[in-house]
């Protein structure tokens, strides 16, 4: 069947060799560590899809030869980079398994600064330890939900402290599988990604109680010794407070009501400039949000949390750079979101849901100052189909941002504003002087979305009525 683009590559011409008999394992091998994307054509529907190659290699070793119903690309690019890669490798080979021993001693100190002091004896413990101890805490949750009273103060401090040390046993056990093949790893961790799901519930249930004292989060987080754990901590509970704070809203018909009569004046030339082919007339809230504003549901609750619970999990790879002074490496900055996507997505069993949000939460609506995986995925399918429209801004579902119909995942929007609010009211930040709530929400309006559109407008304005009546 002839290809409808002509920089479209059939991946059986690559990865086949001339006979037809045999396949090219050094490509596959570059294929699977640089994570690229394959293109999708049904031949029936005539309907693009882009997936990651690894997602459909795991499932079916030969998926393009034996699915009858879909046709399968590489770009020119692709092509070119797997010829670079392999020249790369063979020089390389001999060399690949050299470490450098001059920089433990700092390292050790960075992974210290960045995951505080008790990181190491969670990275010395077997699986099987981490998860005696994950369960633990899921007990001491579901005690603390069974309460009929509650001390604010003390559960939050409860709350503090078990999503430290939760994030510092998954990263640990995450750490200690990244070696292994990616079906060993998912066996490895399968107990310990249930536990965790399972204790997460108990967060939801008393964030969405109101068993949560943000201030008193902001101070005990300080306790914690390292930065980079008392930031996901405080993005976590702040995350999944802010998202019951949204469904409280959403629940309110009269605000909904409010919310469409504002959209006109506030918000919908913001969302025309996004989808520009859509009239402005058409720009209602059933198109910036597929099929709505609605409640969030207890199952995809959950989900969300998990993934705001491991999002900053990528940056244990350059903990260094994060933990130090160095100076703006966007190389570096980029790679943590891919790195954390790849390992949930290939090394774990957390839902689909967790590792879009890892990689998708800097994407900035396409913005040049963003980065993330999503808007290459989006930027090919776009090649491949020139005259294809994306409907939707954001959307609550997968199928969606699989297939290209919307600009962004509602969850990583949220984890957008979280992020860069923590980020700069962060007072153990190296590179810039925190600022206060008030003057983080009136700076973050101004050049995240006056001066240049990242965050979403309607979801900053309900994070901002959020952290005003804290």
């Amino acid at each position: 069947m002839p290809v409808e683009h002509s920089y479209n590559t059939p991946i059986s011409e690559i990865l086949m060799t001339s006979d037809g008999k045999n396949i090219n394992k050094a490509y596959i091998d570059i294929i699977l560590k640089e994570e690229i994307p394959v293109f999708c054509r049904n031949r029936n529907a005539q309907r693009f899809r882009i997936m990651p190659f690894k997602t459909l290699y795991e499932a079916n070793k030969n998926f393009w030869q034996k699915d009858e119903s879909w046709e399968f690309f590489f770009t020119k690019e692709t092509l070119e980079k797997l010829k670079e890669k392999n020249v790369v490798k063979q020089i390389n080979i001999e060399t690949k398994d050299i470490k450098k021993s001059e920089d433990i001693d700092s390292l050790e100190e960075a992974i210290e600064a960045g995951f505080g002091k008790k990181y190491e004896s969670f990275a010395a413990m077997p699986n099987t330890e981490k998860v005696k101890y994950l369960n633990e805490i899921k007990i001491k949750m579901e005690d603390l939900v069974s309460r009929k009273t509650r001390d604010k103060a003390s559960a939050t401090k409860i709350m503090v402290d078990s999503t430290r040390d939760a994030v510092m046993i998954n990263h640990s056990a995450l750490e200690s599988v990244l070696d292994l093949g990616d079906a060993e790893a998912k066996r490895a961790t399968q107990t310990l990604v249930y536990t965790t799901s399972e204790m997460v519930k108990s967060y939801a249930q008393l964030v969405s109680q109101n068993i949560f004292d943000n201030e008193l989060m902001n101070r005990l987080t300080e306790e914690s010794n390292g930065t980079i754990v008392q930031h996901m901590i405080r993005v976590y509970l702040t995350g999944i407070a802010f998202l019951a704070f949204y469904n409280n809203f959403v629940s309110n018909r009269a605000s909904i009501v409010q919310m469409r009569k504002n959209l006109n004046a506030k918000y919908r030339q913001y969302y025309q400039n996004l989808l520009p082919h859509i009239s402005i007339d058409d720009i209602v809230l059933e198109r910036i949000f597929h099929k709505g504003m609605s409640i969030i549901p207890p199952d995809l609750f959950v989900k969300w949390a998990v993934g705001f619970l491991i999002h900053d999990i990528g940056k244990a790879a350059a903990v260094e750079y994060h933990e130090g002074e160095s100076s703006y490496d966007r190389h570096i900055v980029i790679e943590h979101v891919k790195l954390g996507y790849n390992s949930v997505m290939n090394k774990t069993n957390y839902p689909m849901e967790a590792s879009l949000i890892t990689g998708y939460h800097h994407e900035y609506y396409g913005n040049p100052q963003g980065y993330g995986y999503f808007r290459d995925y989006l930027d090919h399918y776009k090649k491949a189909n020139p005259q294809a429209k994306l409907a939707y801004c954001m959307t609550f579902d997968l199928e969606p941002m699989l297939d290209c119909n919307a600009l962004a995942y509602f969850p990583a929007k949220v984890l957008e504003i979280v992020d860069v609010y923590d980020s700069v009211t962060d007072p153990n930040r190296v590179y810039r002087k925190a600022l206060s709530s008030e003057e983080a929400l009136v700076m973050m309006r101004e050049e995240f979305i006056t001066k240049s559109l990242k965050i979403d407008p309607i979801l900053f304005e309900l994070f901002t009525s959020y952290i005003r009546k804290q």
